[in-house]
C-alpha cells in the first residue's frame, strides 16, 4: 500500500486547506482508493421518492457515473459522521432531515468505505453545493440498477436494497436482564435496573451488530424499548432509548409492545428474555427470541 497525493483537477476540499485524508491509497496491484483514513457516503431513503442517486463529474474517479454523495473521511472521524458531512457538502443534506438506519462497510484491510443508510424524516430537495456533482435526483427504486452505476456502488446495490426497507426493533426484558447477574439487584432495583439502560443506551449509539440481528449490513441504529417493573420503574430515562413502565405485569406490557411494534411496515421484533412462558406469548405474535447473553453478541464489532 502507497499514500498518493491528489493531481491538478482531483477532488479536493471546497472550501480552505486541503484535509489531510483527501489523498489516494494505492494497493499493491495499483488499484487506487480514495481517501487515506478511509471513506463513507449517504443512501438516503424516501418512502415516497426512493433513493437519492449523484451524478459524478467528469474529472472525477468513475466519472459519469452514478453513486451517492460521499468521500474521504478526515482523520479520527466516524464513518457515519463523515457520510452525513460529506452528503451536507456534496448534496446541501440539511441537518436532521434523516434518521441513520444501518452502516454497510466495504472493508480491504488497508481501505475501508462506509454506506450510511438513513431514513428521510423530513422532505428536502437536493442542492449541488461543490464542483463534484453534475446532477442530484432521487430515483425510484426500481430504477436505479438503469443508471450507469458507480462499480462500487453497483456491487453493494443488491444488497443495500433487500434490507433498506427493514425495520428491527429491540425490546429488553430489564427484569430478566437484571435477574441474569447475581451482584445483590435485589438489593437495588432501580439502581439495577439504572446500569441495564446506560448499557443499552450505549448499544442503541453504537448500533446493533448485523449478524446478531441475522440481517445485511454491518451495523444498525435499531429502536430499543426497555420495559421495567415493580421497584425498578424509579430508574432514570437514559437518551437514546425509550423506557417502557408497567403498571402491571411487565410480561404483559411486552406481550402489548411486541404486538403494536410487529404491525409495522418491515418490522422485525426481536425480544430479549429468558422466561419461557414469555417466549412462548411473543413467538406467537411472530417476534425473534435471544437469552440475555444475546446482548453481548450484538454489542460486539
Amino acid at each position: 500500500m502507497s499514500i498518493v497525493e491528489p493531481a491538478a483537477g482531483e477532488p479536493r476540499r471546497p472550501h480552505g486547506p486541503r484535509d489531510p485524508g483527501d489523498a489516494w491509497v494505492v494497493a499493491a496491484d495499483g488499484t487506487k482508493y480514495w481517501g487515506r483514513y478511509g471513506a463513507a457516503g449517504l443512501l438516503a431513503v424516501d418512502e415516497a421518492r426512493g433513493v437519492l442517486l449523484q451524478k459524478r463529474v467528469g474529472w472525477s474517479h468513475f466519472g459519469g457515473t452514478w453513486g451517492i454523495p460521499g468521500g474521504a473521511l478526515h482523520q479520527n472521524e466516524a464513518p457515519a459522521q463523515g457520510a452525513m458531512r460529506e452528503s451536507q457538502e456534496e448534496a446541501g443534506v440539511p441537518d436532521g432531515s434523516v434518521r441513520p438506519l444501518l452502516t454497510s462497510v466495504f472493508d480491504l484491510g488497508i481501505w475501508s468505505y462506509t454506506t450510511l443508510v438513513a431514513v428521510v424524516e423530513k422532505s428536502f430537495e437536493p442542492v449541488i453545493a461543490d464542483p463534484e456533482s453534475v446532477a442530484l435526483e432521487w430515483v425510484p427504486t426500481a430504477e436505479v440498477a438503469q443508471h450507469e452505476l458507480h462499480p462500487g456502488f453497483a456491487s453493494s446495490w443488491p444488497m443495500l436494497q433487500s434490507v433498506m426497507n427493514v425495520r428491527p426493533v429491540v425490546v429488553v426484558d430489564v427484569a430478566n436482564v437484571m435477574g441474569a447477574t447475581p451482584n445483590g439487584w435485589w438489593k437495588d432495583r432501580a439502581g439495577a435496573a439504572n446500569r441495564v439502560l446506560d448499557s443499552l443506551a450505549e448499544l442503541a449509539r453504537s448500533g446493533v451488530a448485523a449478524s446478531a440481528l441475522q440481517v445485511g449490513g454491518t451495523r444498525w441504529f435499531a429502536p430499543v424499548i426497555a420495559v421495567l417493573e415493580g421497584e425498578a420503574r424509579a430508574a432514570s430515562d437514559p437518551a437514546g432509548i425509550t423506557v417502557a413502565r408497567a403498571s402491571g405485569s411487565g410480561d404483559d406490557e411486552i406481550v402489548a409492545i411486541v404486538e403494536a411494534e410487529a404491525a409495522r411496515p418491515g418490522a422485525i421484533v426481536h425480544v430479549v428474555t429468558s422466561d419461557r412462558g414469555l417466549r412462548e406469548r411473543v413467538v406467537a405474535l411472530g417476534a425473534v427470541t435471544h437469552g440475555v447473553r444475546w446482548l453481548n453478541e450484538a454489542a460486539r464489532d
